[in-house]
């Protein structure tokens, strides 16, 4: 999504981490995705230190915030969804119904579906608070606060979890961010064996 807002062409690759290969964990030790490979060899990992190398080197399109306390706020909500959506939401519903299906882990976990289903009404909500005082999640302009998020929430809506008729001022904020060339691509996107359910529902 970052690439796409600043018009910036790429290739993607599949990498099966589960596999960790030698050529990739010598590209990235953690063997976690993603990895961006610049033309010149550069090798990035982690996709906070990515996008803000993408916006000091593409710096004509600017995703993090033009002041200090912006790019605060923007970093504050990239960790808020990185790490605290995607541990309370993210891998209790995409890691249990998906994740464990590609690697054969066996059924989803019950008790952790719920949690992640009960958990993500609090996050809607927080993003419903935001965007009726801002225009965007971090402020008035579009951020990496809102790809993070829209990244996501695109996962859970995969997969049809997304509440979205309890949560209008979110839904209408990510009817927003589907209008952008980055989301539309990554909507696209298809999992094999997984046919997506719930795109249509937030139109």
């Amino acid at each position: 999504m970052a690439l796409a807002e600043k018009n910036l062409p790429y290739d993607l690759h599949i990498e099966k981490i589960w596999e960790r290969r030698t050529e990739f964990l010598a590209m990235n030790p953690a063997g976690d995705l993603p990895v961006l490979i610049e033309e010149d060899g550069t090798v990035l990992s982690n996709s906070q230190v990515i996008c803000e190398y993408l916006d000091e080197v593409y710096s004509e399109v600017n995703l993090i915030g033009k002041d200090p306390a912006q790019r605060a706020e923007t970093r504050r909500l990239v960790n808020w969804f990185d790490r605290k959506f995607n541990k309370e939401v993210t891998d209790n519903l995409v890691g249990e119904k998906v994740t464990k299906a590609i690697l054969k882990l066996g059924e989803p976990h019950g008790p952790t579906v719920r949690a992640g289903r009960a958990n993500i009404h609090y996050h809607l909500d927080y993003i419903g608070f935001l965007t009726e005082r801002r225009k965007w999640l971090a402020g008035e302009d579009f951020s990496l606060a809102d790809i993070s998020a829209a990244a996501h929430i695109s996962a859970v809506d995969y997969i049809g979890d997304v509440p979205w008729e309890q949560h209008e001022p979110a839904r209408k904020w990510y009817n927003k961010i589907k209008e952008r060339d980055g989301l539309a691509a990554l909507l696209e996107e298809r999992v094999p064996d997984f046919d997506p359910v719930a795109f249509a529902k937030t139109a």
